[in-house]
Order: structure tokens, then C-alpha cells, then sequence
């Protein structure tokens, strides 16, 4: 399956020079291939490596492009000497978004899961790939894929190394924290406190119901942050008609707040690099 040609022409134009090489690349699964979109650093490596999973609009926007907030992350991150490679779950299904659908076809707990791991295997397979160096990160929905895919009984039985750590940017934490979640490997969770697509409060009963019987799992809250804080240059707006929100209303604000994406550009890296 082909990725749009307009998402390779824009990733070429706008990050080849800071990120060092943005590719299209086929990660084999099962009996097909996911899409996935590779921004690589300068250089022969090796590299530590990260998959990193869109949320429920999609790793593409409306234009065929990959959505700006990832491709910022992807840019810096290459920039810091992490090869990311972001799976596409959407394109390859015949889905464009699931933001506003309650009966999602890929759910972020099987079949999302299975794309993760693949990717992770796809990175391992390469001669410039740190094998045992590969992290974690996923967005909203692709958070939630997150936090599914560390829980220490669905841990890597294919013979390669396990991912290294976790980011998990404003998950829905409910049902995670319904079934007792725990993490095998060491995870971040950074989250709004103003959120009200995803609350900060169902991350902290999470959390804090995992102490002791879990993995480091650390979680960051940002006060008078909305969902997707990360995003660049996009002033604060509400959305409607949203298939699951904090207060059911089907309304949520999400937008940049300055303090905290200032705070996760020099945290996430750091929390890569350990």
C-alpha cells in the first residue's frame, strides 16, 4: 500500500534539512503491510529508535499530508538523533478519522496494538536500529495504544527487544484504569488539567491504582492545559459532535498551551534518552 505522493513531497520539502531524511516505508504485518512514515537523522547511525501512534483523526490530514503536530514531533525528535517511525492504522483500513464514531473498527487495544509492535519489529530489522533502543509514544487515541501495548502481560514474545519506555500523550485513562492497568516498562503520561476530552483525574486514579505492582509510570499534569497542548502555533477552540468526552456533551477545547509544550520538547527527549 502507497502513501499519498503529496505527504512525501511535503515531508521532503519541509523537514529534509533538519530532520535529515523523512521516507515512506512498508512495515510488514501478518499477511499485508502498514504504511508508515520514517523521519530519520543525519548520519549512519546507529540510532535509538520510536514508534509513535496518531490519534483518532489519523496520521493524515484532509490534504493527504501527514498532520503538522506529528510531523513537528518527528522533525524534532530525528533533530535529537531518534529515528520515528509513525505506522498508519487508518489509511491501509479504509478509515479517514474515528474522533466522532463510537464503534471504532480499530480499536486501540487489539488492532492498534498489533501495529505498534510491528513497527517496533520493522525498526528492529534495520542495520542502523539500536535493537534493544526502540520507545514508545502515541497521542490521544494512539496514547491509549500506549498504555494497552506496556501492560506487563502483553510484553514481547517475538523474540526481539522489548520497547525501552513509554510516552503517552492525553490518554483517556478510564477504562485502562477500570481494568487495573500496570506498566512493564517505564512510562510517561502527560496530561492537561483542563482537559475535558480526556480528564487529568481518571489518569491519576491510573496511576496511583498501580502503585506498587507496577513499573515506573509517571504522570505529568500541566495546569489551564487543553488536549493536544503540544500542538504548535494553534490557539485554543472547541470541538463538537466528538464520539467520547469527559462530560459526555460530545464537546472539548483543545489547542497550544506555551508552558507545557515548551515543558514536553525538553522532557520527552530526555525521557528517550534515559
Amino acid at each position: 500500500m502507497r502513501l499519498p505522493v503529496a505527504l512525501l513531497a511535503a515531508g521532503a520539502v519541509a523537514f529534509a534539512t533538519a530532520a535529515g531524511a523523512v521516507e515512506q516505508v512498508a512495515i510488514p504485518h501478518g499477511d499485508t503491510t502498514l504504511p508508515g512514515v520514517l523521519f530519520k537523522p543525519e548520519g549512519a547511525g546507529p540510532f535509538p529508535g520510536v514508534v509513535a501512534l496518531h490519534g483518532c483523526a489519523g496520521l493524515l490530514n484532509s490534504t493527504g499530508k501527514i498532520v503538522g503536530r506529528l510531523a513537528d514531533w518527528g522533525e524534532r525528535l530525528a533533530a535529537h538523533g531518534v529515528a520515528v517511525l509513525f505506522p498508519d492504522s487508518f489509511t491501509p483500513r479504509g478509515i479517514a478519522t474515528q474522533c466522532r464514531v463510537r464503534e471504532r473498527k480499530v480499536r486501540s487495544s487489539r488492532e492498534r496494538v498489533a501495529d505498534a509492535n510491528a513497527a517496533r519489529r520493522w525498526l528492529q530489522s534495520q542495520s542502523w536500529a539500536i535493537k534493544n533502543r526502540v520507545s514508545l509514544i502515541g497521542w490521544s487515541n494512539g496514547a491509549i495504544t500506549s498504555l494497552w501495548a506496556v501492560r506487563p502481560r502483553v510484553g514481547a514474545r517475538d523474540g526481539m527487544p522489548d520497547f525501552r519506555s513509554a510516552v503517552a500523550f492525553y490518554p483517556n485513562c478510564r477504562r485502562l484504569g477500570e481494568t487495573g492497568w500496570a506498566t512493564r516498562i517505564p512510562t510517561l503520561i502527560l496530561i492537561g488539567r483542563a482537559d475535558d476530552w480526556a480528564p487529568a483525574s481518571a489518569c491519576e486514579q491510573m496511576v496511583a491504582g498501580a502503585r506498587g505492582r507496577s513499573a515506573g509510570a509517571k504522570l505529568i499534569t500541566y495546569p489551564g492545559a487543553y488536549h493536544e497542548f503540544d500542538r504548535p502555533d494553534y490557539p485554543v477552540r472547541e470541538l463538537d459532535g466528538l464520539a467520547f468526552t469527559a462530560d459526555g456533551s460530545g464537546h472539548a477545547h483543545v489547542g497550544t498551551d506555551p508552558a507545557a509544550r515548551a515543558d514536553v520538547l525538553k522532557r520527552v527527549p530526555e525521557w528517550i534518552a534515559r
